[in-house]
């Protein structure tokens, strides 16, 4: 296997890939540093790639389509490989410049977030992979799924952007949520060293409860339909943080109603968040 890219992503897959006992050459455009064991392929790029039955281009969105002209530029792709991006929200298009070769083209995202490449084996394994393309592009795609240990769900081009959004408010959000809790920790008077951190044991445990299902894990004032507390709530804050907890607390009634909260109750809530009373 041959990895073009080797930022975070890429260097956490070939650390995967290699401890599952597959070779894989890490390829790069510029010089970079690498974790051990792994090391930068010097020289062209066909040298690798050609002896690679999967091609991964794993560099940002709008590089990929300039890789994909390079490795068509270099004849470093063949009819009997496939190629498969990283991108979650790009298609099989973007890799257009390759089609001449006939190789299998698609993208494959794995569906987790890699801060560092040394803890990216353990963070894959059980992740899901969205994986779109032709038909060779799918089978290699839930192939190198199973070789990670990851979970493959197959997807359309026109999918894509709707997928992508969902995993921005399930992993970016969720970071900006919970800098939001810690500013407002410390606008409550809770020390700079606390602020942030206050909060991380809660983020967890409602992380946690999540196994059982959105409704099952949701609790707070509006699971219970308290309006006291979430009128307190929408005193205490500022503008746009009031205006940002209305937004996600009517997108949270909608659980808490399929959660079993009466209508009764769930209308003096609705009028509280619509900022009606």
């Amino acid at each position: 296997m041959a990895i073009v890219g080797a930022g975070r992503m890429g260097q956490g897959l070939a650390l995967a890939l290699d401890r599952s006992g597959t070779a894989v050459a890490l390829l790069a455009r510029r010089a970079h540093a690498v974790v051990e064991p792994l090391v930068l392929h010097e020289g062209p790029w066909h040298d690798a790639t050609r002896r690679a039955g999967l091609v991964l281009i794993a560099t940002p969105d709008d590089a990929i389509a300039e890789v994909a002209h390079e490795l068509f530029a270099q004849h470093a792709v063949g009819t009997e490989q496939v190629v498969l991006h990283l991108s979650g929200l790009l298609d099989r298009t973007v890799l257009e410049g390759l089609a001449p070769t006939g190789a299998g083209l698609g993208s494959f995202h794995p569906l987790q977030t890699i801060s560092d490449p040394v803890t990216a084996p353990a963070r894959l394994l059980g992740a899901y992979a969205g994986i779109e393309g032709d038909e060779r592009a799918r089978r290699a795609g839930e192939s190198l799924a199973d070789s990670l240990g990851m979970r493959p769900v197959q997807l359309t081009a026109q999918a894509k952007p709707a997928y992508h959004a969902a995993a921005v408010f399930a992993s970016n959000y969720v970071v900006t949520l919970a800098a939001v809790a810690g500013r407002l920790a410390g606008q409550a008077g809770v020390g700079s060293d606390d602020a942030f951190s206050l909060y991380l044991p809660l983020l967890r445990g409602a992380a946690g409860n999540l196994d059982a299902g959105p409704a099952a894990a949701l609790t707070g004032p509006i699971a219970r339909g308290d309006l006291a507390t979430i009128a307190a709530h929408l005193e205490a804050l500022g503008p746009d943080d009031r205006e940002l907890y209305r937004r996600l607390g009517l997108a949270t009634l909608a659980i808490a109603m399929e959660a079993g909260l009466s209508d009764e109750a769930a209308a003096g809530v609705r009028v509280l968040l619509a900022g009606k009373r």
